[in-house]
């Protein structure tokens, strides 16, 4: 052998010997990573790295992992950075990033870029930006501009995503991926048009069929070529608008899959994926959208004012029920926002309350927006963790104090979630009906929601709020508020609840329309008239109040009174309405009728929040209700989470005055330690309580 031969071989084996030691302890790296065990409550906020230099990161991450910050979300808005030209992609400062993080005990979630693409993308490909509704072309220097619709767009979102995926699909610092942000502008191009005309025609197979489900002879709007319809968003065919509407929720989720797929061909499967929605938000339906995640979570912001525990509890019970199960909230405000009209600051210890309002509601994840304002841009006044200097503002401790309990109380939440005894029917379908003919300007599908959410939540501690097509077994008690559409399905399913045991209540506006946005043929509540034994003979937009009387006593009516009848001698009047336009005198208001073990009842008018509080006692008491926790004052909301070693109870004062709360039994105070008869709440107070462990 000659000597060049022998070096050589050396060399190789020199190469072999290193590149093997390079996979070992990458494998090694993996399986200690991956056997780390993932805290139960998981502190975040979201980082921009690319924002700052590298200098600066080891120092904002020091302070994260001071406060006891779990994971970053990173990458969101950086697709300029991940791609400064086309089919150049850098990703080994985000590489950094991740690792530079690991390296203090913080995972990451990546975010795709795709809420903000580059210049050089949308100057080169213009068909990729978005066209708004008056028929203008949207420009580069915001966010959302992009075409969610068209194929070119799609195209180059999918391929940086890919390239992000064959990245980080393995690494055992990233957690998770957050698909986009924020869903919300649609675009109103010819080619999304003709999109919405070919899902038309896969719907509805031929026009004679479409025609006659949406009675377009009248005004003349009869098709005759799928070409010929239009776009329409706030006034038109009712038929129309909803299957817009439907069209937009069905695009969104092949948006979202274009990247969901090439993210799952390439990563763990330990790796989640999500979106952030935005609560009451009604731009799509939200149950059509997360079918495809792993789970769901939202962006929690108060804005103006102070936080409703009420209002804000239905938001996470609403983004709770898109999966029925636990949820994270990928973004909350630390301290203040910078777009609302008046942008005040949270009070001191409302943060760390709100953070504990979100773990009661089902959140296994609070995350903050943002961990340090940006020099320029659009957000600067945001509220944040670190000010522009990089030093701490006063919201940190509040912060690292939210770290710390999330620590201690983990353990015992861990496997844990709500479990309700009461679900309120949320429809997308009906709300978009009724904004689009509300018939009262003042009618709003979510007040009249939330009329009934809150005096019921304060009985049973915990309320799911779900799809009209979920499960209904598990439910003593079902309330369906404002659910005008009603498809044939979901019409079985309310009925075989009923006949199985079930507490039907129908709110005012319910059954009115059918699965095209047409009236039903017959009158209200339409195909479950007759299970109720009785009918709405008519209903009335209300300019003054109407009194009503009865099983619940006295109160008024306001905006808006339907005038029931019974048609079975089984069905019973609860309410009648007094004196008022004639057509109302002494007719029924709320009917009800018991079906075998079950029951179904009718409220047609607008309860006012006395007389709410008392029905919702009545049907608490009928459908056997049990409160978990009774004896709370007011103001003290009660959060119960079940799990497979009893129950554990978030308790937060919302009250202005320090409340004493005496428990049924001794329980382990999980914060303060010990075990408990009782606890005292100053203002904002939490207490963590764990029965039966």
């Amino acid at each position: 052998m000659n000597k060049r031969l022998r070096n050589s071989l050396i060399l190789c084996l020199i190469v072999c010997l290193a590149l093997a030691a390079l996979c070992l302890t990458q494998v090694a790296l993996a399986q200690t990573s991956s056997s780390k065990t993932l805290p139960a409550l998981l502190l975040g906020t979201a980082w921009y790295p690319e924002q700052w230099p590298e200098s600066r990161w080891e120092a904002d991450l020091t302070l994260m992992q001071k406060a006891g910050v779990h994971f970053v979300r990173v990458g969101e808005f950086a697709w300029s950075r991940m791609e400064p030209e086309e089919g150049h992609y850098d990703l080994d400062w985000l590489d950094r990033a991740v690792a530079a993080a690991a390296k203090h005990d913080i995972y990451t979630v990546l975010g795709t870029p795709t809420a903000a693409p580059p210049a050089w993308l949308t100057k080169k490909y213009p068909e990729t930006l978005r066209t708004r509704e008056d028929g203008r072309r949207d420009e580069h220097g915001n966010r959302a501009q992009g075409n969610w619709a068209n194929p070119k767009y799609r195209e180059m979102a999918r391929k940086i995503v890919e390239q992000m995926a064959k990245r980080f699909g393995h690494n055992p610092n990233v957690l998770g991926w957050q698909i986009d942000n924020e869903y919300s502008e649609v675009s109103y191009d010819p080619e999304t048009r003709a999109q919405f005309q070919q899902w038309l025609k896969a719907r509805y197979g031929t026009l004679d069929n479409l025609n006659a489900r949406w009675t377009t002879s009248y005004w003349s709007e009869t098709y005759t070529a799928w070409d010929q319809i239009p776009i329409q968003t706030g006034y038109g065919n009712p038929g129309l608008l909803l299957s817009w509407m439907r069209f937009v929720s069905d695009t969104w989720r092949s948006y979202q899959k274009n990247q969901t797929d090439v993210i799952r061909a390439n990563c763990d499967a330990r790796q989640f994926i999500t979106t952030n929605t935005m609560g009451p938000y009604d731009g799509f339906d939200h149950y059509t959208v997360t079918q495809d995640l792993d789970f769901a979570a939202w962006d929690d912001y108060v804005g103006e004012g102070h936080l409703n525990p009420v209002l804000n509890g239905a938001g996470h019970d609403l983004t709770r029920g898109f999966k029925q199960k636990n949820f994270w909230v990928m973004e909350t405000q630390p301290g203040f926002v910078n777009w609302a009209e008046a942008n005040n600051s949270l009070d001191k210890g409302e943060v760390r309350a709100m953070a504990w309002h979100d773990v009661g509601h089902g959140a296994d994840a609070v995350s903050y927006w943002q961990w340090r304002s940006a020099l320029n841009g659009q957000e600067q006044y945001h509220g944040n963790i670190v000010g522009p200097d990089g030093t701490p503002v006063p919201l940190y401790s509040e912060v690292s104090q939210v770290g710390q309990e999330f620590a201690k109380a983990g353990p015992v939440l861990a496997g844990t979630s709500p479990k309700s005894q009461i679900a309120i029917l949320h429809s997308y379908d009906s709300r978009w009906a009724i904004q689009w003919q509300k018939h009262n300007r003042q009618y709003n599908p979510i007040e009249e929601i939330m009329s009934y959410y809150g005096p019921l939540r304060s009985i049973a501690q915990s309320i799911d709020i779900i799809s009209p097509a979920a499960p209904l077994n598990q439910y003593k008690l079902v309330v369906a508020p404002g659910l005008n559409v009603i498809s044939d399905a979901v019409a079985k399913n309310l009925i075989a609840y009923v006949q199985n045991g079930g507490h039907l209540v129908l709110g005012q506006r319910s059954g009115m329309k059918d699965d095209d946005n047409a009236l039903q043929p017959e009158r209200q509540p339409g195909p479950l008239a007759a299970l109720l034994g009785g009918r709405v003979e008519q209903y009335y937009a209300l300019t003054e109040p109407v009194p009503f009387e009865g099983q619940w006593g006295n109160g008024e009516s306001r905006l808006w009174a339907e005038l029931l009848s019974t048609k079975d001698p089984e069905t019973s009047v609860l309410m009648r309405y007094g004196k008022s336009n004639g057509w109302l005198d002494g007719q029924p208001a709320a009917i009800t009728r018991k079906v075998g073990k079950g029951r179904i009842t009718y409220i047609g008018a607008w309860l006012d929040p006395q007389t709410m509080a008392e029905a919702a006692k009545w049907m608490a008491e009928d459908s056997g209700i049990q409160t978990p926790l009774p004896g709370v004052p007011a103001g003290v909301e009660v959060n119960p989470r079940y799990g497979a070693h009893g129950v554990v109870y978030i308790l937060i004062n919302f009250a202005k005055q320090t409340q004493t709360v005496n428990l049924p039994a001794p329980m382990n105070d999980v914060l303060q330690g010990g075990s408990k008869q009782s606890v005292e709440l100053p203002t904002y107070g939490v207490a963590i309580l764990a029965a039966g462990q």
